[in-house]
């Protein structure tokens, strides 16, 4: 297989590259590099009336987040238009293509009669070459579609390396259309010519594709083509078990950015949706990609699982580097409108937190907290700043004006403070953490105190005692 291996992701830009499209992006990217072969990036745009601008950057943007670098492309469709008239001016000269004048209203007519003796709908080949036939002279007023001369007999079959055999009867297929009145090619058509010209040997895509297959395998048999091996992915179910929508993870791909997640946690739990290596959860893209093969693809479908994907993101958040997640943070506080260096250094601030969050924007709130002034929700302040609590802090601020600003010296006021007014830990950690964070659970309080600075944090106990 070696080099030889031509793998390609082609999405509409009719929309945002979601889960499962990014799902089918990553196995074909693995699988091409796995092999050391070639990952080919396409851009479907034919349907000019519902493909947008933004939906193309979406998809580079996903694609760029993902980590899922292409070899060649992004190749446009629309800028190939040239090349697929080429290809039926081809077709039709052979006979494996011909004109089409039945008009729209007359197709709707056929299939309501078919419908009514309880046939399949379907074109019924009235124009359709055929030895001994003579077609009807062509009306000026309709302007001709271009069909494809499908087999009249026989079986289009292929073995699938997710679901296994597939066979067709071509008695099943009409007559595809593969360029409308206007001189346009359609997608079937265009898909194929890009296949051939593009030498794709393995055809990696959801199972919404299926019925399109033996139609596309006829009309590169037809053109004298290799046929590319197929795999076809289960759809995605969400949490419950339904078809995945907005609702349960079908999004954008950049909103799990927006949301908190690293890439590095989104790839390796699409991994793991629909293919596994025995019972490994946790693999670096590297790893993945040296495992990865297409035998281990359930053909049933995936489930998503928003709480391991939550877990795996807490993982990832834990072993990423303090600099790097400083980073994100900081970019999250910005579009908040808070200034990431008015507290104390972000990184310092992440060592002390990353171990409890399971997203950025969790990380983020935190931070948010050392950075701004603090506006305590009342309950919290009437329920645990009393008349207990107020004299103890007064007595632990006066002691904090002149420790050594370090955690064992911290450590040792809080103790001071507790014997002096007879309290345990709980009476003034914290009534203290409210007073100087705004929240009731934070990190060790010695630490939260060392790393907001005395400053901060007798200004901020000021305002309660």
């Amino acid at each position: 297989m070696a080099s030889n291996v031509r793998t390609r992701f082609a999405p509409s830009p009719t929309g945002y590259l979601h889960i499962g499209g990014a799902r089918t992006a990553l196995f074909s990217w693995a699988f091409a590099r796995r092999h050391g072969g070639t990952f080919i990036l396409r851009i479907e745009d034919t349907d000019v009336a519902r493909s947008t601008p933004e939906a193309v950057q979406a998809i580079l943007d996903g694609m760029e987040w993902l980590g899922l670098d292409a070899d060649e492309g992004p190749f446009y469709q629309m800028q190939r238009m040239d090349r697929y008239k080429e290809v039926i001016q081809q077709m039709l000269a052979a006979g494996t293509a011909y004109h089409c004048y039945t008009s729209s209203e007359e197709l709707d007519r056929i299939r309501e009669e078919q419908r009514a003796r309880g046939e399949k709908p379907r074109y019924d080949g009235r124009w359709r070459p055929e030895q001994g036939k003579t077609l009807p002279t062509p009306p000026e007023s309709v302007k001709p579609v271009v069909r494809f001369r499908n087999p009249a007999d026989g079986a289009v079959a292929w073995d699938d390396l997710v679901k296994g055999r597939i066979e067709i009867a071509n008695t099943e297929l009409d007559d595809l259309v593969i360029a409308r009145a206007d001189g346009t090619p359609t997608y079937n058509f265009c898909v194929v010519v890009d296949d051939l010209d593009m030498g794709i040997t393995h055809v990696i895509r959801g199972d919404d594709h299926v019925n399109n297959t033996p139609r596309q395998i006829n009309i590169l048999q037809a053109l004298g083509a290799q046929v590319p091996l197929y795999a076809h992915l289960s759809m995605i179910l969400g949490d419950d078990g339904t078809k995945l929508s907005k609702r349960h993870g079908a999004v954008s791909v950049m909103q799990y950015d927006d949301e908190g997640y690293l890439p590095e946690a989104v790839v390796n739990y699409l991994g793991r949706l629909g293919w596994s290596h025995g019972d490994d959860e946790i693999f670096s893209r590297q790893q993945f990609v040296e495992w990865f093969d297409l035998d281990h693809i359930t053909p049933s479908a995936a489930q998503f699982n928003t709480e391991k994907l939550n877990w795996l993101n807490a993982h990832y958040i834990k072993q990423a580097d303090n600099a790097r997640l400083a980073a994100e943070v900081a970019r999250r506080l910005a579009r908040r409108g808070v200034d990431p260096e008015a507290g104390p250094a972000l990184e310092a601030v992440i060592a002390l937190y990353k171990d409890r969050v399971a997203n950025l924007n969790e990380l983020a709130d935190s931070a948010e907290l050392y950075c701004v002034e603090l506006h305590p929700a009342p309950e919290l302040v009437a329920q645990h700043l009393t008349d207990v609590s107020r004299p103890a802090l007064a007595g632990l601020k006066a002691r904090l004006e002149g420790v050594t600003w370090e955690k064992t010296s911290l450590n040792q006021a809080i103790k001071d403070t507790m014997a002096e007014h007879g309290l345990k830990m709980p009476q003034v950690a914290i009534p203290l953490r409210i007073a100087t964070l705004g929240v009731a659970q934070t990190p060790a309080i010695d630490a939260v105190l060392e790393l907001l600075g005395r400053e901060r944090v007798l200004a901020r106990m000021a305002r309660y005692v």
